[in-house]
């Protein structure tokens, strides 16, 4: 069984799976296909992905596929804490160009299920942080987009001094919003 929470923009969900402790530690079925699909969310996932960001600040993103390869993405971490991401690029939403933002670590448990339509990155809050997501379609460098972390039109608070992030030259490079095609409709 599984707790699922809606967030400011609807699509973009917080999933947190039962965990059962005892003595030993704990078990939790992290994803269970039917129990996805009882809550309304059925999605195939094809692929799952793993990061370790060794320093507090590593930001990973805005990053998406655009279609035929766009992604469903299922976000955990299993050491660490993050702040998530997810900016909503449906260019017919009424919530166009916000984002919603989440902490999820390996205490609190909770998962973020950002749907395809959604630009998403997270920034590391603690060192040596590790990251899984599932994804619904396979990478295809061809349709491999991002999207400024920083551009002001978005107004995202990563939580940490700009100078203190640690990003890829490719993160640095995304253009903003105003100058991203329309890969949503």
């Amino acid at each position: 069984m599984l707790n699922v929470e809606p967030t400011a923009i609807p699509a973009v969900k917080i999933i947190t799976p039962r965990r059962h402790g005892d003595h030993r530690g704990f078990f939790s079925e992290v994803y269970k296909v039917t129990d996805m699909a009882e809550a309304g969310l059925d999605m195939a996932f094809v692929q799952d992905n793993h990061s370790l960001s060794a320093t507090v600040g590593t930001l990973r993103g805005l990053h998406f596929q655009s279609p035929p390869f766009a992604q469903d993405k299922l976000v955990r971490v299993t050491r660490g804490r993050i702040l998530d991401v997810a900016v909503d690029l449906r260019a017919s939403s009424p919530s166009f160009g916000q984002h919603v933002a989440v902490e999820l670590s390996a205490e609190n448990w909770r998962q973020l299920l950002v749907p395809i339509g959604f630009a998403h990155g997270f920034v590391t809050l603690e060192p040596d942080t590790e990251v899984l997501y599932k994804v619904s379609a396979p990478y295809a460098p061809a349709n491999d987009h991002g999207l400024a972390f920083d551009d002001p039109a978005l107004g995202i608070d990563w939580r940490l001094p700009p100078g203190d992030l640690v990003l890829s030259d490719k993160d640095r490079r995304h253009p903003r919003l105003a100058d991203l095609p329309r890969y949503f409709d």
